[in-house]
Order: C-alpha cells, then structure tokens, then sequence
C-alpha cells in the first residue's frame, strides 16, 4: 500500500548536542529536535568514535567506528555499557533520529553536528577493584628499613645546587593504567622499598641510574602519613607493578587524593605497613609486587645517604611512561561492561 503522505514527512535534524554527567564509562546526552518530531520518533542513532591518538597503544584493537540504535527515551539519555568505552579517552560523537516504518525500514532525519568530549578517570569504585586484584598476588610481607630513589649523579647534584638540597615533586608521568586519576595530575618523588629476600637489602641493580639516595623508612612514613593505594599494572611481563601514594596528613597531596584515590590503613594492609611492635616502627612491603611509592612533598637531602651502587642498569625494568599490557587477565578490570 501507498504509505500515507503525512508519515513521509521530513524529520528535522537533531542539533544543539549537549553531553554532560561524563565518568570513565557513560556519559549523558540531550539534544533538541522539532516538536512534531517528538510524537514521532521511534528510535535514536547515535554514532561514537574514538578519536585516534597518534600515541595510542598499538597492541589495542582498533575499535570499529560503532553506531547504537536505541528505542526512543525522554532526552537526556544515558549512554552506559552499550560500549567498552575507555577512561580519559576523547570520543567524537552525532546523533541522528529515526521512525521506523510499517515495512520494517527507518525513515531518518539528517545527522547532527558532531561534538567531542573525553572520559574521565577510574573513580574511587573502580580503583577499589583494582587494589582487590592486587591484594590477591601481593604475597606475603618482608620487613624492609629504607626507601630508596636510583638516578643519575647529575640529577642530585642539581638537587644540591638548584633546589636547596632538597628532591623536588615533579609531575606523574602517563605510565600504568589509562584511567589512573594520578597521570600528569598528581606531583610527587617515586621511592621503591622492594628489597632481596635473601639479603633484606634493597638490590643492587637499577634501571634507573648508578647513584641511590636512601633514607630511613619512618622519615616519610609513619602515623602522621596517610596511604593511598594508586594502581596496579603490568607491562607485558610476568610481574606487576602497584603505585601507592604517601601523603603527610593535611598536605597538598592528601588533599588531592582524599577525593580521587581508597585511603589504607597504614598498621594493616597487603602492600607497605606501618606498625608499632615492642615500641618500635616496623616496616613491611609486599613480596610479589614491584611497589612504586609516590611520596606527594619535597624531600630533604641531607635526612639520607647518597652513594653509588655496584650492581647494571637494567633498564627493560624502566617504566617510565610505561604502557600497561591492556590483554592481561591479573591487573585489568573491565569497566563499562
């Protein structure tokens, strides 16, 4: 039969797209259309695109450019699980309306404009899961005295002579998890605390340079410190590695990651306790975990020792700006779904 004229109408085009209420995994969307559509529309295609980073991970599958077809709601709508979509990542994304015919074909308006947003990092929820992963592989717990920094002799001797003698916080790089709200965010000096289980030292090997600063473990830990629990991440490698964060009770630091980061209790945790045992400070660190330790303030020279190590530098162990191996089962957890 001859479809009636009034069906045929046009629709008009979606236009003024507005996307709000964005986390890691969903966003909300509204846009306006003509009055006489609303009675009318069946259905809305929305089409989402991940823009391409010149950087991005090539081990990822490329995503296929996606379309959603769903049922017409009361705008705004929310877009959540319909894709994997990933955090901290921009997305471009048109909407196009549709009235789906007697015959089973769509009558469809023009596409919108296109608007881009990016996702936002793991919220608290999210890194809650990952800690729960960690904890599982953590190990049991070795007693350990000092932090320690590797670098280059030239990277102290400016400390020395530019900065007061002091290790200045710089910004986090982009290694470990996409989502990790810590990434180019948080300031802080890197510490490792992982130390041999046949000699309890720290290793005499590093990736990161030939010199170690070492400083006794209560000077940047101890109940005046809160315990932040960052990420957890490997790069395509057997290990893993977890980010902790130590942050002074009221600084910067702990400001920022109260909101953003689980907070751990510093006397019982899987991954670097404080505790105090016939009146003294013990320290442990978890066996099985490469421990990155984010201390969030400068940190004087002169409360430790400088020296040089004897051991290579091995620097396939380097993570800096490392890519996390996004296929692995132990230290991925899959938001959105």
């Amino acid at each position: 039969e001859a479809k009636s004229v009034g069906s045929m109408e046009l629709l008009s085009t979606p236009h003024s797209i507005e996307i709000n209420n964005i986390t890691c995994d969903s966003f909300r969307i509204s846009w306006a259309m003509e009055d006489s559509d609303l009675e009318r529309v069946t259905h809305y295609f929305i089409d989402l695109n991940k823009k391409e980073n010149k950087n991005s991970n090539k081990f990822k599958h490329r995503d296929v450019p996606t379309k959603l077809v769903a049922k017409a709601v009361p705008l705004p709508m929310t877009v959540r699980g319909h894709w994997f979509l990933s955090p901290r990542t921009e997305y471009s994304v048109a909407v196009q309306t549709a009235v789906k015919q007697s015959d089973g074909e769509y009558l469809v308006s023009g596409w919108s404009e296109t608007v881009e947003f990016c996702t936002g990092d793991y919220a608290k929820e999210h890194l809650a899961q990952l800690q729960e992963k960690a904890e599982q592989i953590a190990g049991r717990m070795l007693r350990f005295s000092v932090f320690y920094r590797n670098h280059h002799k030239e990277y102290f001797q400016h400390a020395r002579t530019h900065c007061g003698n002091m290790l200045q916080p710089y910004l986090k790089d982009n290694s470990g998890s996409h989502g990790s709200p810590t990434s180019g965010m948080l300031h802080g000096v890197f510490f490792s605390c992982n130390t041999e289980f046949n000699t309890g030292q720290p290793p005499q090997d590093s990736p990161y340079g030939r010199w170690r600063f070492q400083i006794p473990a209560q000077r940047l830990f101890n109940p005046s410190t809160n315990l932040y629990f960052a990420d957890f991440y490997c790069m395509y490698t057997a290990y893993h590695y977890a980010i902790l964060v130590l942050a002074p009770k009221g600084s910067l630091g702990d400001r920022f990651c109260r909101d953003r980061l689980p907070l751990l209790d510093i006397a019982c945790n899987k991954f670097l306790t404080c505790s105090v045992e016939d009146g003294e400070l013990v320290f442990r660190h978890a066996q099985d975990l490469i421990l990155e330790i984010i201390y969030t303030e400068p940190v004087d020279l002169s409360l430790g020792t400088l020296g040089e190590i004897s051991g290579h530098q091995l620097m396939s162990l380097s993570t800096a700006d490392a890519k996390k191996d996004p296929s692995c089962k132990t230290c991925n957890i899959s938001v959105g779904r």
